[in-house]
């Protein structure tokens, strides 16, 4: 079942603090969510939320368990779409386009919306055919193309020299982190324009982690990239922009550096200084 949707009054500009980066970071709007509220059916799990994500910067939620941040990640390219009774109201913006307009072709949108899920999930393929499965989806047969999409996703997700030498082994050979990585390789292959993240390294060791982190900032420069995590410390150091969720309700957003030295609000403070959460 499809979701349904109403559409809603125009958000007041939100304010995102002072810069945490240099004057370059672009800041044109990329998402816009205005005064969305969503059910999964007689239950609310989002109130009135509104936010901007600027183009190709990292957006952190942030948020106790529950809280609707990965609730919002999924309704960013329709991932709740098929739930039974849930509904929306309120508007998501794609560069100025709603994509819960019934003109809205859903599989463009989740090409140009890619997502990595927070548990890796490689098809039982070989590490080729996972990267090469979506531009063959899309109609894509020429190998020379196909080679070259392998070889440019591998090594944008930083895993080519790990395994230039064994395209055609499994994906399920790979080590976790590997696997997650290489998951990142095939939703960068459909030519996404921004990247959904739901925790993609809470079940990673420290140095996959921070292999993930240190590809989430390299990928920045390409792509818009939202991420879900319950690690403080990981919002702190990749993203630009943080927004804190409490009970489905948006409590502050903001520059990252704003929302972690100088919160406005003392339930973000609370939450960021571990009184609760």
């Amino acid at each position: 079942m499809s979701l349904r949707w109403t559409e809603s009054t125009v958000a007041a500009p939100l304010s995102r603090g002072e810069p945490t980066l240099s004057a370059s970071v672009p800041t044109s709007e990329k998402l816009v969510v205005r005064h969305v509220n969503f059910w999964y059916g007689p239950k609310q799990a989002l109130f009135d939320v509104s936010l901007t994500v600027p183009e190709r910067t990292v957006t952190a939620f942030i948020g106790p368990s529950g809280c609707g941040k990965s609730t919002l990640l999924r309704l960013l390219n329709r991932m709740n779409d098929l739930i039974e009774g849930a509904r929306l109201s309120g508007q998501i913006l794609l560069d100025g386009e709603d994509v819960y307009d019934a003109a809205c072709d859903v599989v463009d949108l989740r090409r140009r919306v890619g997502m990595v899920f927070q548990k890796s999930n490689p098809f039982p393929k070989s590490i080729y055919e996972n990267v090469a499965y979506g531009p063959r989806i899309a109609g894509e047969r020429n190998r020379q193309r196909l080679d070259e999409i392998v070889s440019r996703c591998l090594k944008q997700a930083a895993l080519w020299n790990e395994v230039k030498d064994r395209l055609g082994a499994s994906a399920l050979e790979l080590s976790g982190g590997q696997q997650q990585r290489l998951c990142i390789a095939r939703a960068l292959a459909t030519d996404p324009e921004v990247l959904l993240m739901d925790e993609p390294a809470s079940a990673l060791d420290p140095k996959s982690t921070q292999a993930i982190e240190d590809l989430i900032s390299e990928l920045k420069k390409q792509y818009t990239i939202v991420i879900v995590t319950h690690n403080m410390q990981q919002a702190a150091r990749v993203s630009d922009q943080t927004a804190f969720f409490f009970e489905g309700k948006l409590i502050e957003v903001g520059a990252t550096e704003q929302i972690f030295r100088h919160p406005r609000e003392k339930q973000t403070e609370d939450y960021i200084t571990g009184r609760f959460g």
